[in-house]
């Protein structure tokens, strides 16, 4: 109830329900199916994830949970939850990011495949930018899958050209990491 009483002090448009979790009738009585997200964000991460459901199968356009159980994590993700929260991860994604080189933002694995997906950000014109992405000597164990330029999306052919402030997505195997990270450092 204390943290209810302490996300509503910061969320002002948001609806905190503290309410036994598996009674869908109060949590339809409050509107749920007309809510645009429902987080679950208790100890207990079967509660947030059956709770996630629950708001899914009423019709609640996002559902995010937290889910401190990391054999939970890939499950969650499969069966329809959209976000998924676990503190573990994150804390080890910020490790990583400061351990390993380059201008990386983010970095995660994809379950069941032996890869990583890393993004990094071209924060200023340099050498990355001067020539297209057939020109940067990637590793054949690695691709640029995707750029974010500004509000826009790509999926780059080799002839793709980098600008400054471009997101960099790029799935590698595990062995071509440290490549990739001296291009784009």
């Amino acid at each position: 109830k204390k943290t209810g009483e302490e996300f509503l002090e910061t969320l002002h448009n948001a609806l905190v329900i503290v309410a036994d979790y598996s009674n869908i009738d109060t949590l339809k009585e409050e509107g749920l199916s007309k809510m645009d997200a429902f987080v679950a964000l208790t100890p207990n991460s079967e509660i947030n994830i059956i709770t996630s459901l629950m708001a899914e199968e009423v019709g609640v356009y996002k559902t995010i949970a937290l889910v401190n159980n990391t054999d939970y994590t890939h499950i969650s993700q499969n069966i329809g939850i959209d976000t998924i929260i676990n503190k573990k991860l994150i804390a080890a994604n910020n490790i990583f990011r400061f351990v390993r080189k380059g201008n990386i933002e983010a970095i995660g694995s994809l379950h069941g495949v032996d890869a990583e997906v890393i993004e990094f950000v071209i924060h200023k014109k340099n050498r990355l930018t001067k020539h297209p992405i057939k020109e940067l000597h990637l590793p054949s164990k690695a691709i640029i899958a995707g750029v974010v330029r500004g509000n826009n999306s790509y999926i780059p052919d080799g002839d793709f050209q980098l600008e400054q402030n471009d997101k960099v997505i790029v799935f590698t195997q595990p062995e071509a990491i440290r490549k990739v990270e001296e291009i784009f450092k």
